[in-house]
Protein backbone atom coordinates (compact mmCIF):
# COMPACT_ATOMS: atom_id res chain seq x y z
CA UNK A 1 0.00 0.00 0.00
CA UNK A 2 1.48 2.94 -1.11
CA UNK A 3 1.54 6.22 1.23
CA UNK A 4 -0.95 7.99 -1.28
CA UNK A 5 -3.49 5.27 -0.67
CA UNK A 6 -3.38 4.43 2.85
CA UNK A 7 -5.35 7.83 4.30
CA UNK A 8 -8.44 6.77 1.29
CA UNK A 9 -8.45 3.63 2.64
CA UNK A 10 -8.72 4.90 6.39
CA UNK A 11 -11.30 7.10 5.00
CA UNK A 12 -13.73 4.27 3.99
CA UNK A 13 -13.29 2.66 7.50
CA UNK A 14 -13.64 4.70 8.85
CA UNK A 15 -17.22 6.02 6.99
CA UNK A 16 -18.02 2.12 7.28
CA UNK A 17 -17.44 1.71 10.57
CA UNK A 18 -19.85 4.73 10.61
CA UNK A 19 -22.61 2.98 9.27
CA UNK A 20 -22.04 -0.72 11.54
CA UNK A 21 -22.41 1.49 14.85
CA UNK A 22 -24.93 3.71 13.59
CA UNK A 23 -27.08 0.27 13.06
CA UNK A 24 -25.86 -0.77 16.53
CA UNK A 25 -29.08 -0.53 18.82
CA UNK A 26 -27.16 0.64 22.28
CA UNK A 27 -25.42 4.25 20.14
CA UNK A 28 -29.33 5.59 19.85
CA UNK A 29 -30.02 7.85 22.61
CA UNK A 30 -32.76 5.90 23.99
CA UNK A 31 -34.81 9.01 25.01
CA UNK A 32 -37.57 9.64 22.53
CA UNK A 33 -38.48 13.17 23.47
CA UNK A 34 -41.51 13.00 21.39
CA UNK A 35 -43.12 10.82 24.00
CA UNK A 36 -43.53 14.58 25.99
CA UNK A 37 -46.21 15.70 23.86
CA UNK A 38 -49.34 14.13 22.59
CA UNK A 39 -52.48 14.85 20.37
CA UNK A 40 -55.71 15.22 21.90
CA UNK A 41 -58.33 12.71 19.89
CA UNK A 42 -61.07 14.12 17.75
CA UNK A 43 -64.14 11.19 17.75
CA UNK A 44 -65.59 13.28 15.48
CA UNK A 45 -62.55 14.32 13.80
CA UNK A 46 -65.43 15.44 10.91
CA UNK A 47 -63.08 14.52 8.08
CA UNK A 48 -62.55 11.46 5.19
CA UNK A 49 -59.26 9.48 6.42
CA UNK A 50 -58.97 8.98 2.05
CA UNK A 51 -59.11 12.81 1.31
CA UNK A 52 -55.94 13.69 3.57
CA UNK A 53 -54.00 15.47 1.92
CA UNK A 54 -49.82 15.18 2.91
CA UNK A 55 -48.71 17.23 -0.32
CA UNK A 56 -46.28 20.01 -0.02
CA UNK A 57 -43.54 21.69 -2.08
CA UNK A 58 -40.01 21.62 -1.16
CA UNK A 59 -37.56 23.08 -3.21
CA UNK A 60 -39.94 24.21 -6.10
CA UNK A 61 -40.60 20.44 -6.38
CA UNK A 62 -43.90 18.41 -5.38
CA UNK A 63 -44.04 16.12 -2.86
CA UNK A 64 -46.11 13.21 -1.82
CA UNK A 65 -45.59 13.23 1.65
CA UNK A 66 -43.49 15.36 3.80
CA UNK A 67 -40.66 13.16 4.34
CA UNK A 68 -36.68 13.75 3.78
CA UNK A 69 -34.39 10.99 3.56
CA UNK A 70 -31.89 12.38 6.13
CA UNK A 71 -28.19 13.26 4.53
CA UNK A 72 -26.37 9.47 5.97
CA UNK A 73 -23.02 7.87 4.00
CA UNK A 74 -21.17 7.79 0.96
CA UNK A 75 -17.51 6.49 -0.16
CA UNK A 76 -17.74 2.96 0.53
CA UNK A 77 -19.07 0.17 -1.58
CA UNK A 78 -22.02 -0.60 1.19
CA UNK A 79 -22.64 3.13 1.15
CA UNK A 80 -23.02 2.59 -2.89
CA UNK A 81 -25.48 0.15 -2.53
CA UNK A 82 -27.20 1.88 0.35
CA UNK A 83 -27.75 5.68 -0.85
CA UNK A 84 -29.18 3.82 -4.76
CA UNK A 85 -31.31 1.88 -2.58
CA UNK A 86 -32.77 4.96 -0.81
CA UNK A 87 -32.80 7.10 -4.11
CA UNK A 88 -35.10 4.22 -5.37
CA UNK A 89 -37.18 4.75 -2.16
CA UNK A 90 -37.40 8.41 -2.73
CA UNK A 91 -38.28 8.45 -5.99
CA UNK A 92 -41.01 5.35 -5.59
CA UNK A 93 -42.26 6.78 -2.63
CA UNK A 94 -42.23 11.49 -3.93
CA UNK A 95 -40.19 12.02 -0.88
CA UNK A 96 -36.68 14.07 -0.50
CA UNK A 97 -33.77 12.84 -0.12
CA UNK A 98 -30.19 13.64 1.43
CA UNK A 99 -26.53 12.35 0.68
CA UNK A 100 -23.16 12.00 3.05
CA UNK A 101 -21.11 14.23 3.12
CA UNK A 102 -18.70 14.82 0.14
CA UNK A 103 -15.64 16.38 1.40
CA UNK A 104 -13.55 12.76 0.12
CA UNK A 105 -15.32 12.66 -2.93
CA UNK A 106 -13.75 16.10 -3.84
CA UNK A 107 -10.50 15.69 -2.28
CA UNK A 108 -10.70 11.80 -3.86
CA UNK A 109 -12.39 11.08 -7.32
CA UNK A 110 -12.79 7.33 -6.43
CA UNK A 111 -15.25 8.17 -4.41
CA UNK A 112 -17.35 9.99 -6.49
CA UNK A 113 -19.71 7.41 -8.03
CA UNK A 114 -21.03 6.02 -4.16
CA UNK A 115 -22.81 9.64 -4.43
CA UNK A 116 -24.33 10.00 -7.61
CA UNK A 117 -27.82 8.78 -7.64
CA UNK A 118 -29.65 11.03 -9.52
CA UNK A 119 -30.58 8.16 -12.22
CA UNK A 120 -32.18 6.66 -9.57
CA UNK A 121 -34.27 9.52 -7.97
CA UNK A 122 -34.90 11.77 -11.19
CA UNK A 123 -37.88 14.05 -10.54
CA UNK A 124 -37.74 14.46 -6.45
CA UNK A 125 -35.44 17.14 -4.37
CA UNK A 126 -31.87 15.67 -4.25
CA UNK A 127 -29.52 17.43 -1.48
CA UNK A 128 -25.91 18.07 -1.75
CA UNK A 129 -23.83 17.63 1.77
CA UNK A 130 -20.83 19.51 2.79
CA UNK A 131 -19.26 20.36 6.75
CA UNK A 132 -19.54 23.99 7.42
CA UNK A 133 -15.85 23.35 9.14
CA UNK A 134 -14.69 22.94 5.66
CA UNK A 135 -14.50 26.27 5.15
CA UNK A 136 -11.56 26.96 7.89
CA UNK A 137 -9.50 24.34 6.07
CA UNK A 138 -9.43 24.85 2.31
CA UNK A 139 -12.81 24.62 0.78
CA UNK A 140 -14.41 27.00 -0.62
CA UNK A 141 -16.98 28.21 -3.40
CA UNK A 142 -15.18 25.89 -6.46
CA UNK A 143 -15.77 23.66 -4.04
CA UNK A 144 -19.40 23.75 -2.93
CA UNK A 145 -20.11 24.27 -6.73
CA UNK A 146 -18.22 21.05 -7.21
CA UNK A 147 -20.79 19.03 -4.22
CA UNK A 148 -23.66 20.11 -5.92
CA UNK A 149 -22.65 19.41 -9.64
CA UNK A 150 -21.65 15.91 -8.83
CA UNK A 151 -24.54 14.68 -7.77
CA UNK A 152 -26.98 17.27 -9.77
CA UNK A 153 -28.45 18.88 -6.29
CA UNK A 154 -30.94 20.94 -5.84
CA UNK A 155 -29.56 22.49 -2.20
CA UNK A 156 -26.42 22.63 -0.49
CA UNK A 157 -26.53 21.03 2.88
CA UNK A 158 -23.53 22.54 4.89
CA UNK A 159 -23.80 20.16 8.61
CA UNK A 160 -22.83 21.42 12.06
CA UNK A 161 -21.05 18.87 14.05
CA UNK A 162 -18.58 21.10 16.87
CA UNK A 163 -18.97 17.83 19.35
CA UNK A 164 -18.18 15.05 16.94
CA UNK A 165 -15.53 16.71 15.53
CA UNK A 166 -14.15 17.71 19.50
CA UNK A 167 -14.64 13.37 19.67
CA UNK A 168 -12.79 12.29 16.80
CA UNK A 169 -9.57 11.28 16.92
CA UNK A 170 -9.18 13.60 13.62
CA UNK A 171 -11.40 16.27 14.09
CA UNK A 172 -11.39 19.48 12.86
CA UNK A 173 -12.48 21.92 15.49
CA UNK A 174 -11.94 25.77 14.03
CA UNK A 175 -15.73 26.70 14.10
CA UNK A 176 -14.43 30.63 13.59
CA UNK A 177 -16.45 32.90 11.69
CA UNK A 178 -18.62 29.79 9.77
CA UNK A 179 -22.13 32.06 10.19
CA UNK A 180 -20.80 34.82 7.48
CA UNK A 181 -18.73 32.80 5.68
CA UNK A 182 -21.90 30.42 5.07
CA UNK A 183 -23.84 33.19 4.14
CA UNK A 184 -21.52 34.17 1.45
CA UNK A 185 -21.62 31.09 -0.10
CA UNK A 186 -25.37 31.29 -0.08
CA UNK A 187 -25.25 34.84 -1.39
CA UNK A 188 -23.40 33.38 -4.55
CA UNK A 189 -24.20 29.88 -5.04
CA UNK A 190 -27.27 28.53 -7.98
CA UNK A 191 -28.74 26.71 -5.59
CA UNK A 192 -30.08 27.27 -1.92
CA UNK A 193 -28.42 26.27 1.07
CA UNK A 194 -29.94 24.47 3.59
CA UNK A 195 -28.00 24.28 7.50
CA UNK A 196 -28.18 21.25 9.88
CA UNK A 197 -26.43 19.88 12.87
CA UNK A 198 -25.91 16.32 13.12
CA UNK A 199 -27.82 15.21 16.24
CA UNK A 200 -27.09 17.98 18.99
CA UNK A 201 -29.52 20.87 17.96
CA UNK A 202 -30.48 23.89 16.63
CA UNK A 203 -31.25 26.84 19.22
CA UNK A 204 -32.75 29.78 18.66
CA UNK A 205 -29.56 32.41 18.86
CA UNK A 206 -27.34 30.01 16.25
CA UNK A 207 -30.91 30.06 13.91
CA UNK A 208 -31.03 34.09 14.34
CA UNK A 209 -27.50 34.40 13.24
CA UNK A 210 -28.44 31.99 10.22
CA UNK A 211 -31.14 33.52 9.43
CA UNK A 212 -29.37 37.06 9.50
CA UNK A 213 -26.80 35.58 7.20
CA UNK A 214 -29.41 34.60 4.35
CA UNK A 215 -30.26 31.41 5.24
CA UNK A 216 -33.90 30.16 4.83
CA UNK A 217 -33.90 26.52 5.11
CA UNK A 218 -32.64 25.07 8.86
CA UNK A 219 -32.53 21.31 9.46
CA UNK A 220 -33.35 21.08 13.48
CA UNK A 221 -31.19 17.42 13.61
CA UNK A 222 -31.90 17.79 16.84
CA UNK A 223 -31.10 15.35 20.16
CA UNK A 224 -32.78 12.48 20.40
CA UNK A 225 -31.68 10.00 17.55
CA UNK A 226 -28.37 8.30 16.65
CA UNK A 227 -25.95 9.44 19.41
CA UNK A 228 -22.47 10.67 17.51
CA UNK A 229 -20.72 11.23 21.00
CA UNK A 230 -21.35 7.28 21.27
CA UNK A 231 -20.23 6.83 18.01
CA UNK A 232 -16.93 8.77 17.96
CA UNK A 233 -15.91 7.94 21.26
CA UNK A 234 -16.37 3.88 20.60
CA UNK A 235 -13.99 5.00 17.75
CA UNK A 236 -11.58 6.59 19.82
CA UNK A 237 -11.73 3.85 22.63
CA UNK A 238 -13.26 6.65 25.22
CA UNK A 239 -16.70 5.23 25.85
CA UNK A 240 -16.95 7.03 29.29
CA UNK A 241 -16.34 10.35 27.28
CA UNK A 242 -19.25 9.32 24.94
CA UNK A 243 -21.77 8.78 28.05
CA UNK A 244 -20.68 11.75 29.51
CA UNK A 245 -21.65 13.91 26.15
CA UNK A 246 -24.45 11.65 24.46
CA UNK A 247 -27.02 13.78 25.83
CA UNK A 248 -25.60 17.01 25.17
CA UNK A 249 -27.88 19.41 22.96
CA UNK A 250 -31.36 20.47 22.04
CA UNK A 251 -33.97 17.66 21.77
CA UNK A 252 -36.02 18.13 18.41
CA UNK A 253 -39.29 19.31 19.61
CA UNK A 254 -37.77 22.22 21.65
CA UNK A 255 -35.22 23.33 18.45
CA UNK A 256 -38.14 23.16 16.42
CA UNK A 257 -40.65 24.98 17.98
CA UNK A 258 -37.19 27.99 18.83
CA UNK A 259 -37.23 27.84 15.07
CA UNK A 260 -40.69 28.11 14.04
CA UNK A 261 -40.64 31.37 16.48
CA UNK A 262 -38.29 33.31 14.72
CA UNK A 263 -40.02 33.09 11.59
CA UNK A 264 -39.57 33.53 7.87
CA UNK A 265 -37.64 29.83 7.56
CA UNK A 266 -38.42 26.76 5.96
CA UNK A 267 -37.89 23.98 9.20
CA UNK A 268 -37.23 20.38 8.92
CA UNK A 269 -37.85 19.00 12.13
CA UNK A 270 -35.63 15.68 12.54
CA UNK A 271 -33.42 13.79 15.25
CA UNK A 272 -35.11 11.26 16.99
CA UNK A 273 -37.84 10.66 14.22
CA UNK A 274 -38.71 7.54 14.23
CA UNK A 275 -42.87 7.14 13.48
CA UNK A 276 -45.52 8.62 11.43
CA UNK A 277 -46.67 9.54 14.65
CA UNK A 278 -43.15 11.52 15.43
CA UNK A 279 -43.84 13.31 11.82
CA UNK A 280 -47.34 14.14 12.76
CA UNK A 281 -46.14 15.60 16.23
CA UNK A 282 -43.21 17.74 14.40
CA UNK A 283 -45.36 18.99 11.76
CA UNK A 284 -47.76 20.14 14.35
CA UNK A 285 -45.12 21.83 16.57
CA UNK A 286 -43.85 23.80 13.67
CA UNK A 287 -41.88 21.78 11.13
CA UNK A 288 -42.68 22.01 7.07
CA UNK A 289 -40.84 18.18 6.48
CA UNK A 290 -39.76 15.61 8.67
CA UNK A 291 -36.64 14.25 8.25
CA UNK A 292 -35.91 10.48 8.73
CA UNK A 293 -32.09 8.56 9.11
CA UNK A 294 -31.56 5.44 10.89
CA UNK A 295 -35.05 3.74 10.06
CA UNK A 296 -34.15 4.10 6.77
CA UNK A 297 -30.43 3.00 6.99
CA UNK A 298 -31.78 0.10 8.85
CA UNK A 299 -34.20 -1.26 5.69
CA UNK A 300 -31.67 0.39 2.82
CA UNK A 301 -28.66 -1.79 4.26
CA UNK A 302 -31.22 -4.83 3.26
CA UNK A 303 -32.69 -3.28 -0.43
CA UNK A 304 -35.37 -0.51 -1.97
CA UNK A 305 -38.40 -2.57 -1.41
CA UNK A 306 -37.84 -2.96 2.17
CA UNK A 307 -37.15 0.82 1.88
CA UNK A 308 -40.11 1.54 0.79
CA UNK A 309 -42.14 -0.47 3.00
CA UNK A 310 -40.91 1.52 5.57
CA UNK A 311 -41.99 5.01 3.91
CA UNK A 312 -45.50 3.65 2.86
CA UNK A 313 -46.04 2.30 6.82
CA UNK A 314 -44.28 5.60 8.05
CA UNK A 315 -47.07 7.73 5.42
CA UNK A 316 -49.91 5.31 6.51
CA UNK A 317 -49.19 5.99 10.56
CA UNK A 318 -49.40 10.22 9.85
CA UNK A 319 -52.56 9.67 7.92
CA UNK A 320 -53.89 7.84 10.84
CA UNK A 321 -52.21 10.23 13.03
CA UNK A 322 -53.98 13.28 11.26
CA UNK A 323 -57.50 11.80 11.08
CA UNK A 324 -57.43 11.15 14.57
CA UNK A 325 -56.60 14.91 14.98
CA UNK A 326 -59.00 16.42 12.67
CA UNK A 327 -56.35 17.71 10.67
CA UNK A 328 -57.14 17.29 6.61
CA UNK A 329 -53.72 18.81 5.44
CA UNK A 330 -50.82 19.87 6.22
CA UNK A 331 -51.72 23.24 7.35
CA UNK A 332 -54.23 22.22 9.27
CA UNK A 333 -52.10 19.86 10.96
CA UNK A 334 -49.89 22.97 11.57
CA UNK A 335 -52.78 24.73 13.45
CA UNK A 336 -53.28 21.70 15.79
CA UNK A 337 -52.36 22.35 19.72
CA UNK A 338 -50.69 19.59 21.03
CA UNK A 339 -51.00 19.00 24.55
CA UNK A 340 -47.56 18.22 26.90
CA UNK A 341 -47.62 15.07 29.70
CA UNK A 342 -47.29 16.27 32.95
CA UNK A 343 -43.73 15.39 34.16
CA UNK A 344 -42.90 13.29 37.47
Amino acid sequence: MSTLEAPDTAERDRKAEHIDLALEERIQLGANFFEEYYFEHQALPEIDLKEIDLATTFLNKRLRSPLLISCMTGGTEQATRINRNLAAAAEECGIAIGVGSQRKAIEDPSMVPSFQIRDQAPTVPLLANLGAVQLNYGFGLDECRAAVEMIDADALVFHLNPLQEALQPEGQCDFRNLIEQIGEIATRLDVPVIVKEIGCGIGAAAARGLKDAGIEIIDTAGLGGTSWARIEARRASEVDLGELFADWGVATPRSIRELREIGGLTVIGSGGVRSGVDVAKAIALGADLAGMAQPFLETASQSAELTVEKCHRTVRELKIAMFCAGAIDLPALQQVELQRRARG
